[in-house]
């Protein structure tokens, strides 16, 4: 099996695609790891492109059956082929800001984030990126983007909504 779980920042992607690979003893991949480098804090140096497609090839080569959860942008289109499901998870925007917002202030860098740190602003900058996913154009990561993208992979697509328990989700993917 090879499913890629996809939608905006705060949907959820991560989530569902650790557990229905572990529910499927299959591996895991998350963008996140794969388009950022190891740094504190995280999610500041970009990996180069062409490393980024040089260790997905490699660990779906050595994975064989995988999820990939996040955001894989046009240099991952070599990649598309590949994928068996693509699941897209939406979640009205006010759910996923609160998602965002909980999240970076209950993580270990939440220091870093909150007012006054030195991340503040990039996080702001992120979070208002995030805002924006549902009227933003198809040349960035957006509703309308993936919409074309769905349009566009040649495996069924399923559409989940993202607010149901991760347990439901799971056995959603799993029937479909």
């Amino acid at each position: 099996m090879r499913i890629y779980i996809t939608g905006a920042a705060g949907s959820g992607t991560s989530t569902l695609g650790r557990a229905l690979a572990d529910t499927l003893g299959i591996a895991h991949f998350d963008m996140d790891q794969v388009y950022w480098l190891p740094s504190d804090p995280p999610y500041t140096k970009q990996r180069p492109l062409e490393a980024c497609r040089q260790l997905l090839r490699r660990a779906f080569a050595e994975a064989g059956s995988w999820t990939l959860s996040g955001h894989l942008g046009p240099w991952g289109k070599e990649f598309y082929p590949q994928f068996e499901m693509v699941i897209f998870l939406l979640v009205p925007t006010e759910v996923r800001l609160a998602r965002l917002l909980a999240r970076e202030r209950q993580g270990p860098h939440a220091a870093h984030f909150a007012p006054g740190g030195a991340g503040h602003e990039s996080f702001l900058l992120f979070y208002n990126w995030a805002a924006a996913y549902d009227t933003g154009g198809t040349h960035l990561r957006s509703r309308a983007h993936h919409e074309r993208f769905l349009g566009r992979v040649s495996c069924p697509v399923l559409r989940l909504d993202g607010e149901r328990p991760t347990a439901q989700l799971v056995e959603e993917s799993l029937a479909a």
